[in-house]
């Protein structure tokens, strides 16, 4: 409910989603379930600047309106913050946290400062009540550090071929790949990316999906181009130009992601959308995401008063072939028609000349 002035301040978005209060940046845990779209996100209750890491929560039923939900995941003394990562349906109970029915578990990294330097690990937790409640996991972390210092923002998918989570997370300048059968124990499988693409920073926040692509009668799809996997990740690049987001686009067998192009694409040429993230388990299997509308290199700057940090609006994903190659297109989605209202014109009206004086 809105009280007060809230969502009447200067510089308050509309519709774009913004925290009631104080500091938020990357979206988590995106996905839909019974009826309901998720949005976690990076979020300081205490303060309008970066500081420990929770997850903030909304949900919303047609992506335009969002309810906001107590806080979700709070740090803890053992494993620390509780930084970015993704949510999933687990629809088989492969974690058998659901006694044979269904739920939702929240894959996310943990960080721990330390005198020897902060320590990032990957873990999990689970909700029962559609997200109100969750538990961590009592066997976490349940991806250890390997001995880098940047291991973090974990995105999961099921890969139906494979029959198995496979875990996409960053690591420095590069992903890796892991899979499991119930999210609890994890194999690793490959990296990629650690000579292609772009290379300002720290990679951080990738996503991986499947897209069609798009028919053009004026361009031949081959067959081979039917479907392809795109795998997104963001550049922290750091001094004045701040983050960039680039894709890539290839094929994934499971195991590795072979890219079909030795050159990434990026996803948006301004300087405000980074993190990214899609929803998982849409229905009509859409893909859309959002991203943080904020840049590192000024985001603690911003003027807002009793809160910072936003999200763009969602935007739906589509493939298509163009001239210059396969191209990710993104496009607001339907759901904002919602938001027009009718206009009114009149025509042929007469408007009488007025003549105006200056005194000098």
């Amino acid at each position: 409910m809105i009280t007060n002035n809230l969502y009447k301040e200067k510089y308050r978005p509309q519709y774009h989603f913004s925290p009631e209060k104080n500091w938020s940046n990357d979206p988590n845990g995106m996905v839909y379930y019974q009826g309901e779209y998720h949005l976690f996100y990076q979020y300081n209750p205490a303060d309008v600047v970066w500081g420990p890491m929770h997850w903030g929560h909304a949900v919303s039923k047609d992506l335009i309106h969002w309810e906001h939900l107590p806080i979700a995941l709070e740090p803890d003394q053992k494993l620390g913050m509780i930084f970015s990562g993704s949510a999933v349906v687990d629809k088989n109970d492969t974690t058998g946290f659901f006694d044979g029915g269904e739920g939702l578990v929240a894959i996310y990294t943990t960080h721990l400062e330390r005198e020897e330097g902060p320590l990032q690990q990957q873990a999990i937790a689970y909700s029962k009540d559609n997200g109100r409640s969750w538990t961590k996991y009592e066997g976490n972390p349940v991806i250890k550090n390997y001995g880098v210092e940047d291991f973090r923002d974990p995105k999961v998918i099921w890969h139906q071929e494979t029959e198995k989570w496979v875990m996409v997370v960053a690591c420095d300048d590069r992903v890796r790949f892991y899979n499991s059968p119930d999210l609890k124990e994890w194999k690793y499988l490959s990296e990629f990316g650690s000579e292609l693409g772009s290379h300002g920073g720290v990679w951080e926040c990738p996503d991986l999906f499947k897209l069609p692509v798009e028919e053009n009668n004026e361009i031949e799809v081959s067959n081979q181009e039917k479907e392809k996997w795109i795998l997104q990740v963001g550049d922290q690049q750091g001094g004045e130009a701040g983050v960039s987001t680039q894709y890539f686009i290839g094929e994934f067998d499971g195991v590795k992601f072979e890219t079909d192009s030795q050159k990434s694409h990026k996803v948006d040429f301004g300087q405000d959308l980074y993190a990214l993230q899609s929803w998982s388990d849409m229905p009509d299997r859409r893909r859309v995401w959002l991203g943080w509308m904020n840049n590192i290199a000024y985001a603690e700057d911003i003027p807002t008063d009793g809160w910072r940090g936003m999200m763009s609006i969602p935007r739906e994903l589509s493939l298509r072939k163009t001239e210059a190659g396969l191209r990710l297109i993104q496009k607001p989605v339907k759901e904002l028609h919602q938001l027009k209202e009718e206009f009114y014109h009149q025509k042929n009206i007469f408007l009488e000349k007025l003549l105006f004086c200056t005194a000098v």
